[in-house]
């Protein structure tokens, strides 16, 4: 794995880490309520639901952790690509579906999504 893919998989991982935190952990909160528009009774009214969204980001993201780390340890280097691509995969794919469904939230496609699909185009001509 080239180091562009690594750097682009590691912060592609970083923001679902701390869209995890948002989602899971500082829902409600001024701060997470700026970041998605809501008020205090719609942040409530969402709050199971984000605490769950939030849970199968920590999740992508430990993935592609997992993934880098098997393939630097030249133990699981097939294992490790596999990982660390299907998950990278799985982000671009939620942020597609993320466009598509609100599509006036573009800016969020592109903090998800970009990152992981520029790493997977570098993977590509790599192999």
């Amino acid at each position: 794995m080239n180091l562009l893919t690594i750097i682009c998989f590691s912060i592609a991982g970083l923001i679902h880490l701390f869209i995890f935190a948002l989602e899971s952990l500082l829902w409600g909160k001024p701060f997470a309520n700026k970041v998605f528009r809501l008020d205090e009774l719609s942040a409530k009214e969402q709050r199971l639901f984000a605490f769950n969204q939030g849970f199968y980001n920590l999740f992508l993201a430990i993935e592609v952790f997992v993934g880098i780390f098997l393939i630097s340890s030249l133990q699981a280097v097939q294992m490790g690509l596999a990982l660390a691509a299907f998950s990278a995969l799985s982000m671009f794919a939620a942020a597609v579906v993320l466009l598509i469904s609100a599509p006036h939230l573009k800016r969020a496609f592109l903090i998800q999504g970009l990152l992981p699909l520029i790493g997977l185009i570098s993977l590509a001509f790599e192999l």
